[in-house]
């Protein structure tokens, strides 16, 4: 026979349950939340007429080597490798969601154009590892959409 005290036990236990279940999904809840306010307030320094007149220059330039390009446009891609960069660590770190950058930013295409750049950029500053988050975050968005692909 079950007597009062068990009973009381059994739904103090089941209390601290769904207590618990409730304050993880709120997490859970909040972190999104968090995750979604950084990257809205994130471009409100990155919509500026000349963050996109800097995106349009390095889109634009043509180039036939590494001092070509530096010549035409090499502050702006460091400008815009920077961005990238930034928005690489962010994500390794799980600061911001992968799919909330692949939603509000092309970044595929502009790695795809300065990778040759930051290829011998490199070379040149002897440090293989200088813009290793902007390829980080290409290689993620690329396999992110290999996933969707197949």
């Amino acid at each position: 026979m079950v007597d009062i005290t068990e009973i009381s036990a059994m739904v103090a236990a089941a209390g601290v349950l769904v207590g618990v279940v409730y304050y993880i999904l709120d997490m859970r809840n909040q972190n999104k939340m968090r995750q979604m306010d950084f990257i809205m307030r994130m471009p409100s320094s990155f919509i500026g007429k000349e963050v996109f007149e800097t995106l349009a220059t390095v889109a634009r330039t043509e180039f036939k080597s590494y001092d070509d390009f530096e010549e035409k446009c090499g502050v702006e891609a460091r400008q815009v490798g920077g961005f990238c960069e930034d928005l690489g660590l962010l994500v390794k770190g799980k600061i911001i969601d992968i799919n909330l950058v692949a939603q509000r930013y092309e970044v595929s295409d502009i790695y795809e154009k300065l990778k040759p750049w930051i290829e011998e950029s490199r070379k040149r500053a002897n440090s293989p590892r200088l813009y290793e988050w902007f390829e980080y975050l290409y290689n993620e968005l690329q396999k992110r959409k290999g996933g969707m692909l197949g």
